[in-house]
């Protein structure tokens, strides 16, 4: 039977207050990918995420960015390949010590916004990106745009990579997303953020739906309904077990 990944960027939010939104779609995907602190989040929130995601047996994964919390990590920065490679380990090991603290385990690494971007096209800062998740653990995945640069260099090195679509954004003719600064490039309509949801989960390993979304938690229940009537299970890469649909 086909399987797909369910991905969620969350705990970008600062602080201890619950957030019944977050916890409510980490409730309903196979994975989720935590803010570090550089572009989002902060110590008190990687701690509660965790222990969320570890109470709804998801696989937890790290989500480095830029420091750039003013622009939450989406605005492309000067940085060179060795300021990348150091950022990123510098938050994976962050946030795997509050997983290592819970009781759970790291899975994947999965970098945001301008980073993920900027490594997507570039050689030489995906090869510093995959590089710090090979040096810190050569047995994590990687969750990367299909098609990047990212997803090359990883499987050159010997990295578990998944490939990833994105249920709620445009795509440009070349396989990149369109910018955020471009009109249509967020997709709001819950229909058609569906359909692109089962065209692209008959191709990749994983699908990520954004949590700051103005319909993130409606869209992933009809997500999973659409996958459930297609015969496909929600499952993290490389494990055992399924979401219940």
């Amino acid at each position: 039977m086909k399987t797909i990944d369910l991905n969620c960027d969350i705990g970008e939010t600062p602080g201890n207050e619950p957030n019944t939104a977050e916890e409510a779609l980490i409730a309903q995907v196979s994975s989720v990918n935590i803010a570090c602190g550089f572009h989002a989040g902060d110590p008190q929130r990687m701690e509660l995420t965790v222990r969320s995601a570890i109470r709804h047996r998801v696989a937890i994964g790290a989500h480095p960015g830029l420091p750039d919390r003013e622009g939450f990590g989406r605005r492309e920065l000067p940085v060179s390949a060795d300021e990348v490679y150091q950022i990123t380990l510098y938050q994976i090991g962050a946030l795997y010590s509050f997983t290592k603290a819970a009781g759970g385990s790291l899975h994947h690494v999965k970098a945001h916004g301008a980073l993920y971007n900027m490594a997507a096209r570039n050689r030489e800062l995906a090869e510093a990106l995959v590089t710090a998740v090979y040096d810190f653990d050569p047995c994590l995945f990687i969750y990367a745009l299909d098609g990047s640069e990212m997803v090359k260099v990883a499987r050159e090195k010997g990295l578990r990579v998944a490939t990833e679509g994105f249920i709620d954004r445009a795509y440009e003719p070349d396989g990149t997303l369109t910018p955020r600064n471009v009109a249509g490039a967020v997709i709001e309509d819950m229909r058609e953020a569906t359909g692109q949801a089962l065209l692209l989960a008959d191709k990749l390993d994983t699908l990520c739906l954004h949590s700051d979304g103005i319909h993130a938690l409606p869209l992933i229940g009809a997500v999973r309904d659409a996958l459930n009537r297609a015969g496909i299970r929600i499952k993290a890469p490389g494990s055992l077990d399924s979401r219940p649909l």
